[in-house]
């Protein structure tokens, strides 16, 4: 049995997990992994991709960097946060302020140190991104739109850092990344309806504040028939495999999210609506293997293919 110093203890590193979203940086570093196994480097044997110490010095930066976006996010937005996740927040707080700016300097100091075993090039990238991810916690986030353009662009960095290091420009790639970015543009947007309470309290100039929450809900519509639109031109153009009936199963979602969006009043509505998205996100990072079955029976080392 735990004393309750060490019960005490164990809270404190949740806590810390939940600061710096343990889960979704997990989840980050695999995506990355998986699309550099099936879209950006097919060429390369899956020994080659997976002991190949600059992709993971590569991951790793981009890992700690996030992991330091996070921690000075929780920091500014402590009290924010405490009137739209009071229960979540409750937990983060278990971790002091002065921890809370420890991590993240330690954070980014790893994130450099990753990066500097690449090249001088990744250390001024993930300078920059680490830079970026500060500006936007500390000035940006109060002002509407361009807060919601740069939050889905930084989310998105990362996979532009194993985009270069492969050195794959294809239009294929790029579409997948426009399909990313927009899910995760209607995403900031539903966290943004759903954090209007606290963002009036602290004054956030978001669009839901400034312009009210049937405006947000008109560009959300917007967003969702772009993230359409790119979805039929990825069905139609390029050659997605078994990854097409991901984009085939999501369309009606984001019709769904669309339609619910206009009926959503309470905060927990935007809530099940961010989590739906969350989940695709999730399942596209996955089916991204399934684009290539013959290279995903190579990749397991199987040896027939469906």
């Amino acid at each position: 049995m735990l004393n309750r110093k060490q019960k005490l203890r164990l809270l404190k590193v949740f806590s810390l997990f939940s600061v710096i979203r343990g889960y979704n940086i997990l989840v980050l570093m695999l995506a990355q992994y998986i699309a550099a196994l099936f879209i950006l480097a097919p060429q390369l044997s899956t020994k080659e991709i997976l002991l190949d110490a600059n992709l993971f010095m590569l991951v790793m930066a981009s890992a700690m960097a996030i992991a330091g976006g996070y921690t000075i996010n929780s920091f500014y937005d402590s009290e924010k946060d405490l009137i739209n996740r009071p229960t979540r927040t409750m937990l983060d707080r278990l971790v002091s302020q002065r921890t809370k700016l420890s991590a993240y300097f330690v954070s980014n100091i790893l994130s450099v140190l990753f990066a500097s075993y690449v090249s001088f090039r990744a250390v001024v990238f993930f300078s920059l991104y680490i830079f970026l991810l500060w500006f936007y916690s500390h000035k940006i986030k109060k002002f509407p739109f361009i807060s919601n353009l740069l939050a889905a662009i930084l989310t998105v960095v990362p996979f532009f850092s194993i985009f270069i290091y492969y050195q794959n420009f294809a239009l294929v790639v790029f579409m997948h990344a426009a399909f990313l970015f927009m899910v995760i543009s209607m995403r900031t947007m539903l966290k943004d309806l759903h954090n209007l309470k606290g963002d009036l309290a602290q004054n956030y100039r978001t669009v839901p504040v400034l312009y009210g929450e049937t405006t947000a809900k008109v560009l959300l519509t917007l967003l969702g028939a772009i993230t359409l639109g790119i979805a039929v031109m990825l069905l139609s153009f390029f050659e997605l495999g078994y990854m097409r009936y991901y984009f085939l199963f999501s369309m009606p979602g984001i019709v769904f999210l669309i339609i619910s969006l206009w009926w959503s009043q309470k905060p927990w509505h935007y809530v099940v609506l961010q989590v739906l998205l969350k989940l695709m996100l999730l399942i596209g990072a996955f089916s991204v293997a399934f684009i290539d079955v013959s290279l995903l029976c190579t990749r397991l080392g199987l040896d027939f293919c469906v």
